[in-house]
């Protein structure tokens, strides 16, 4: 195959991986929200934008928090990757809830959050905040008592 033959076939490759790329792009008003993980406080909604959070494998979900909301501190067994989408998402690592030692992380914002820190979070208005990384995604409440009733 000569050089001309070589860069058309890579650029069909190119084009056909757009295409499917395609298939998987959600944008704000496709977004399909839906309830929130049992896991966290009523109130948020849930949009799972690729793989299955509650499976072993790669995801990334959205989560939209109203004015607010609160999570009490907890960890996880994976590391948390979270990107700010919009609003403030207010930040606190240890096992007490204190909004005094928490750091506002504002739209754009991205950060990791290794396996097994205990860390909290609440909101003042409205927050979208976008996580990815392996599932399955599972959160544990560093005091028991805090995690939500069944609901």
């Amino acid at each position: 195959m000569n050089r001309i033959g070589v860069a058309a076939c890579l650029l069909a490759c190119v084009a056909a991986a757009n295409v499917v790329r395609a298939q998987s792009v959600t944008t704000e008003k496709s977004t399909k929200w839906g309830p929130a993980p049992a896991f966290l406080p009523a109130g948020a909604k849930a949009a799972v934008l690729d793989g299955d959070p509650m499976k072993s494998g790669e995801f990334t979900l959205r989560l939209n928090f109203p004015p607010g909301y609160r999570i009490p501190p907890h960890f996880h067994p994976t590391a948390e990757n979270a990107t700010i989408i919009s609003g403030t998402l207010n930040l606190g690592m240890g096992d007490k809830f204190d909004k005094k030692k928490s750091s506002a992380l504002h739209a754009g914002t991205f950060g990791v959050i290794p396996a097994n820190m205990h860390h909290y979070a609440w909101t003042t208005g409205r927050t979208v905040v976008q996580l990815h990384g392996m599932g399955p995604f599972k959160l544990d409440y560093v005091n028991p008592a805090d995690a939500p009733k069944p609901r």
